[in-house]
């Protein structure tokens, strides 16, 4: 079916969603135009509203912003009155995106807004910046004053204010008893002490609002014992719906068991009275155990056999066996009864979940640790402050909290509350489902007293069943509340979109029957448990598999690999046109897959994937830092000698280093002695050594010196320059730039240099171990030559993209585990109505972390407990996510060991609990089973008669000897230069004129600005408002400015001319100023073009500005003359562009003061 050519199922929802004097909350499912409808809700308030800027719309990314604020703006600058479609027939979701943005624009008109000249007037923002607005709005109220510095990595913040806390242990206060307290119960470990602070301060807007009700034990005991009640009463609930006669079945099953199981087993069942069971009290506790005893093995499985140890004996004698087999057979029926029914998996998790309830009450010890912790963490988050002040640098949590308190309390609101009351009328939040419950809290002071006959709405859409967020305690059980309960005085009405627009209908139906078995059949607003809602194919379906299960039966990386390398090779033959992406759980799970990759010659592009300091270019930056830093640092200078821009052989590199010979006695003493002196000189007084110098090869001798020269230099003039520029320096004299083999190695090498000058300190690092820190999350660039047809990056990462085919390996691997924090709480919303709630809308729970070598704390225990169900549910909505990705296939691989069954025959072992396999086992269960018959008989297996032992290639990648740092060339081309091109055709500056030609520069570094904030972001106001700068650039190029208004003239026109926007607009593979260097001539020579990109059809465009005026004759045949002038030159470019990418190239030259045009090259 044409997505665009009939009513979709829910039509009648994203209708209603539409009125702009109703709030909502909606659920849109992936791939059902989430975004667009967020578009036309904001187009419908426009028509409707006083000021843009009482509509505020938030997204939690900034490119989820600049996305949103791309498509409103696009849409007001395509449809206007006189639009006429490209598209014969467009979709109907166009056609009313477009008649909203009509009605918009006849409200910008009749208002006077001036949208289009005035963009800034639409309020698409993230939280964060809406947060730093209202704390520059109101400094004394957030405690800022003026605005500080927002610091990306505050590590070294937390770490200085966890030190000065920690300081204080020497005192006689309050604060040093519980320092002291806090160190005896971890051991002393004042390390380790210091790295759990630094991280509960990195998380301290999660828990600061609760320490202070750490204090109050019956609270928090209360709170323990409505976890008891409410599980007892969920046990007691899906018992319920079985039938009176299976309850006393398994009563009785249960008082048979009690009467033959010794006292000493613990196992009673004195709670049941007669044929009923155990009910919801206290004192029923032991009774469900005994219950669960009976029904669940140890690992909670449903028991398949019942022995003595559950209290069923063999029996004494004919008449006793036969009375204990019928017993043992009643057990094992009731047993596959309740497992098999509808509810069977839930009961089941329910009992099990009983054997771990944490204890009602603190022990006082536990109370004593609490406490000390509790007291503790306010006071480092004072430190925290200070620190803050001092450096006048905060992180994003500080801004967050102090918009809260410029908001004030909700029932208390500040005047910056009741001024943004009356200008926001409308709030519309993007993916609510990640919200956190601070989050939460501001969004509800930021609605306090918002009427229901005010006008003013509240609309909140996302998708609970994509929710993957928990690392930034993202609570998905807040969007379940808001369902029912509104969001503060804000009732919402629920609407639910199910049309799947992005996939074909083979996968929408796959996804369909699976995740309705893998997600739970109902929510639970406290575990984050997600019932799937299903989804109505619009695409129609493609030939063959939509889904392709890979099972692997070996736990082996290596074919794992090479399996998703296969895939990807045959997509890329079968489907060329197709883009692929290769989605993760983890960045380990890519160890084996990168490299393998690499082998078969598949560039990619990996996002956030691969870390900057594993980057070989790198690491060899970072030992050259180290040995300038440090002459001492042995490996990092023999990490220099061995680095590619001198490759010394590791016989030289021993030669240079090792004791002399003949120095070696019967019991090693005489080597040792021996090897001391060589030991104590540095490898830099190693290199002036001649005696050591010859027992070098010649060949290592020559690059050494050419080293040692280098070196020497750098290391005389490090201290009268700046630290960076020593390295950058010593690196290019090495050759360190042609020693690449990428040409992202070169923004990796500029990324870390950039690193390097954020660290640098009076010409040296201020501290090693942090600048490490810091590179060690820092990510190495794409390879942005490789295009976007093979794409890696993590699941998370991929969420908001799709792709044609996706491949989702490791499905068998865990991902890594939480280290312990100093101590767990745990705040979830209450599951009943608002109505009947008391003391609260959540519970909070708190657990010290555990002495060490102690046993685990039970209500510590359980907490990390409960997080692992919560995360178990993370993880189906994670595989949801994945499988959603896929337009046309998705393929799923994942590894297992075999076992045998009682027959001898292989059988797939059950994937360990932390798996991705674990959570769809049900559904791909089958599949591994038959590829485990197909496994041959290990018996009758042929083995071969050699074992292939692997070559490993020891040679060294190194510079050539006798390498020499080119001359710099004498000039390089540029289209926009005073210089002559390669055919003798003089290029348009050389003729044009001093003040034509800097008017030329001016507007072509403009264009490019105007290309990377995205066209939609500018408008012909923004540059008339910039003459004035123009004017200033003109007169530093020793003009007198005059001609700025030729500037302004080809900026606003290309600005209102349709093509100049699509020239400028967002397009794939798109490149400003593209400088490429190539051989032409007998000579290196660097071109750069203007504007490069690929077009929806798959053609590259190379597009050059001429700002050229004209004045006479007719326009046509000036431009007809300029491309004869240019084509040359153009096609020169396009022969450059069509070497490296390959494909049809098509040339342009634009005129922006005339808004001219000429194309020609590849037909496509």
């Amino acid at each position: 079916m044409n997505p665009g050519m009939a009513e979709v199922p829910d039509a009648a929802a994203r209708r209603r969603a539409l009125d702009p004097s109703s709030s909502f909350i909606v659920q849109a499912p992936a791939g059902s135009g989430k975004t667009g409808l967020l578009i036309q809700r904001y187009l419908a308030l426009l028509a409707h509203a006083d000021e843009p800027e009482e509509i505020v719309a938030i997204t939690f990314t900034r490119k989820a912003a600049a996305e949103m604020r791309e498509r409103v703006l696009a849409a007001l600058g395509t449809c206007r009155d006189d639009f006429n479609p490209v598209d014969p027939k467009p979709s109907a979701h166009a056609t009313l995106t477009c008649r909203l943005a009509q009605e918009a624009l006849q409200r910008d008109r009749q208002a006077g807004w001036d949208l289009a000249d005035n963009p800034s007037r639409l309020r698409i923002q993230t939280l964060d910046a809406l947060c730093a607005s209202l704390v520059r709005q109101m400094p004394t109220l957030s405690e800022f004053g003026a605005q500080p510095e927002t610091a990306e990595d505050a590590s070294a913040l937390y770490l200085e204010a966890v030190r000065a806390t920690l300081e204080r242990v020497a005192g006689d206060d309050a604060v040093a008893q519980d320092i002291g307290f806090l160190l005896e119960h971890l051991d002393n470990d004042m390390a380790r002490i210091e790295s759990l602070l630094a991280d509960m301060l990195r998380q301290r807007d999660h828990w600061l609002r609760h320490v202070h009700h750490g204090r109050d034990r019956d609270a928090l005991e209360a709170a323990l014992g409505r976890v008891r009640r409410e599980a007892l009463q969920r046990v007691c609930g899906l018992f319920g719906r079985h039938g009176a006669a299976l309850q006393r079945e398994v009563a009785a099953l249960a008082r048979y068991a009690a009467a033959h199981l010794d006292e000493r087993d613990g196992q009673s069942v004195a709670s049941a009275g007669g044929d009923a069971l155990p009910g919801e009290g206290e004192d029923d506790v032991a009774g469900w155990l005994a219950i669960a005893h009976l029904l669940l093995t140890r690992d909670g499985g449903w028991r398949r056999q019942h022995t003595a140890r559950e209290g069923f004996p063999a029996g004494a004698g004919k008449a006793g066996k036969a009375v204990a087999s019928a017993w043992k057979e009643r057990a094992r029926t009731s047993t596959e009864t309740l497992a098999g029914r509808p509810d069977g998996e839930a009961l089941r998790g329910a009992l099990h979940a009983l054997r771990n309830l944490p204890p009602s009450r603190y022990t006082d010890r536990q109370w004593a640790v609490l406490g000390a912790i509790t007291r503790l963490l306010p006071y480092a988050a004072a430190q925290l402050k200070l620190v803050f002040q001092a450096h006048r640098r905060v992180d994003f949590t500080e801004i967050a909290q102090g918009a809260l308190r410029a908001l004030g309390e909700a029932d208390a609101p500040t005047d910056l509350a009741l001024a943004l009351d009356y200008r926001i009328r409308h709030l519309l939040i993007d993916e609510f489902q990640d919200t956190s419950i601070s989050q939460y809290e501001f969004i509800t002071r930021l609605t306090a007293g918002w009427g229901a006959d005010e006008g003013r709405t509240l609309f909140l859409v996302g998708d609970p069943m994509q929710s993957i967020y928990r690392f930034r305690e993202a609570e998905v059980g807040l969007f379940l509340r808001a369902r029912v309960d509104g969001v503060g005085g804000v009732a919402l009405t629920p609407l639910a979109l199910s049309s799947n627009f992005r996939s074909q209908r083979g996968i929408v139906d796959w996804v369909n029957a699976t995740f309705a078995r893998v997600m739970p059949p109902q929510e639970d607003v406290a575990l984050g448990a997600i019932a799937y809602t299903r989804s109505d194919a619009v695409r129609d379906p493609l030939p063959g598999p939509a889904v392709d299960v890979h099972p692997l039966l070996e736990d082996d990386h290596a074919g794992e690999a090479a399996r998703v390398a296969e895939i990807v090779a045959r997509v890329r033959r079968d489907d060329p046109a197709a883009d692929v992406a290769i989605l993760v759980r983890n960045r380990r799970h890519l160890d084996r897959i990168i490299p393998r990759l690499r082998e078969a010659g598949l560039r990619f592009q990996a996002i956030e994937i691969e870390g900057l300091g594993r980057r070989p270019v790198v690491q060899d930056l970072l030992a050259l830092t180290r040995a300038l830093l440090h002459p001492a640092d042995r490996l990092a200078w023999l990490a220099v000698l061995r680095a590619p821009w001198c490759g010394l052989l590791l016989c030289d590199l021993h030669a240079l280093t090792a004791a002399p010979r003949g120095a070696h006695g019967d019991d090693g003493t005489d080597a040792v002695k021996a090897a001391i002196p060589a030991m104590e000189q540095t490898v830099w007084e190693l290199l002036d050594d001649p005696a050591r110098m010859e027992t070098v090869s010649p060949d290592g001798r020559a690059r050494l010196a050419r080293v040692r020269e280098v070196l020497g230099g750098c290391l005389q003039h490090r201290c009268r320059q700046s630290l960076r520029t020593t390295v950058e320096a010593a690196w290019q004299a090495l050759g360190g730039p042609g020693c690449i083999g990428r040409v992202a190695d070169l923004d990796d090498a500029a990324a870390y240099l950039d690193h390097l000058s954020a660290h640098e300190q009076a010409g040296g690092l201020a501290s090693l171990a942090g600048f490490e820190e810091g590179l060690a999350r820092l990510y190495a660039s794409p390879d942005l030559e490789a295009g976007n047809a093979l794409q890696v990056m993590t699941i998370h990462k991929a969420k908001g993209l799709e792709f044609d085919h996706v491949i989702v390996p490791g499905l068998g691997r865990a991902s890594g585990k939480n280290g312990r924090k100093l101590f767990l709480w745990l705040e979830s919303p209450r599951a009943e109505p608002a109505r009947a709630r008391a003391g609260g809308d959540s519970d909070l729970l708190l657990a010290p972390i555990q002495e060490t070598g102690a046993q685990a704390d039970p209500i510590y225990a359980w907490l990390e407990a409960f997080d692992r169900r919560k995360a178990r549910h993370e993880d189906e909505r994670l595989l949801y996510v994945a499988a959603t990705r896929a337009r046309r296939r998705l393929y799923l691989l994942g590894a297992t060991g075999l076992a045998q069954d009682a027959t001898g025959g292989s059988v797939p072992r059950p994937p360990a609990e932390g798996t991705l396999l674990a959570r769809i086992w049900p559904v791909l269960q089958a599949e591994f089973a038959a590829a485990a018959r197909a496994v041959p008989d290990p018996d009758s297996a042929v083995l071969p008669d050699e074992v292939a032992i692997p070559v490993i290639d020891s040679s060294v990648c190194r510079l050539v000897s006798g390498w020499v740092l080119p001359a710099a060339p004498a000039g390089v081309e540029r289209a926009a230069a005073a210089q002559r091109d390669g055919n003798g055709g003089a290029v348009e500056y050389a003729w044009a004129g001093e003040a034509a030609r800097h008017v030329g520069i001016i507007v072509h570094r403009w264009l490019r600005r105007i290309a990377a904030d995205g066209v939609a972001t500018w408008s012909t106001a923004r540059i008339r408002s910039l003459e004035g700068v123009f004017e200033r650039q003109l007169r530093g190029c020793g003009l007198d400015g005059r001609d700025a208004g030729r500037v302004t003239a080809a900026l606003a026109r290309t600005l209102t001319d349709e093509r100049g926007r699509w020239l400028l607009g967002p397009q794939e593979d798109a490149r400003n100023e593209w400088r490429i260097t190539a051989f032409v001539e007998g000579g290196y020579r660097e071109f750069i073009i203007d504007r490069a990109f690929r077009d929806a059809q798959g053609r590259r465009w190379v597009v050059d500005y001429k700002t050229g005026g004209h004045e006479g004759a007719e326009v046509a045949e000036f431009l007809d003359r300029e491309q004869v002038r240019y084509q040359p030159q153009l096609d020169r470019y396009a022969g450059l562009i069509r070497a490296l990418r390959g494909g049809p190239v098509r040339c342009g030259l634009y005129f922006p003061l005339l808004a001219g045009w000429r194309e020609w090259g590849d037909e496509g």
